[in-house]
């Protein structure tokens, strides 16, 4: 209650964006903690394998990229390099479809829209790193 009460002087008091600064006092990370991972129990994804994987897979997707930009540029098979660029890009996602359970249709949703959202940008990306190199 007393937490509300100095939320409603903060927001009569300041601009937007200071109300945007200031919400960020408010987040008690404990709850946010304990509600992410109460999340991934629900749909039987661990969290901190997902952000694992996530994380883990970035120099490995870097070095498929490369990898791939070299093959073109002298002319090799980039069949390879293609496939393991695509499997270390969707890898944490490819764990939330294989291990979750009962993850809400969305969430799939939300996962093809980034896989193709970053397909697109990723192929720009490459795309000028050929045209460049």
């Amino acid at each position: 209650m007393f937490t509300f009460f100095v939320w409603a002087i903060i927001l009569n008091s300041l601009s937007y964006t200071e109300v945007q600064q200031a919400s960020l006092v408010f987040i008690d990370l404990p709850q946010v903690k304990e509600w992410f991972l109460k999340l991934g129990a629900k749909y039987n994804v661990n969290p901190w394998l997902f952000g694992g994987i996530y994380v883990g897979a970035i120099p490995f997707f870097t070095l498929s990229v490369a990898w791939f930009v070299k093959n073109y540029k002298n002319g090799k098979s980039i069949v390879l390099p293609i496939l393991s660029s695509g499997f270390f890009f969707i890898s944490a996602y490819l764990y939330l479809i294989v291990a979750g359970k009962n993850v809400p249709w969305w969430v799939y949703g939300f996962v093809m829209i980034m896989i193709f959202y970053g397909s697109y940008t990723t192929i720009k990306k490459i795309k000028k790193q050929v045209e460049v190199q």
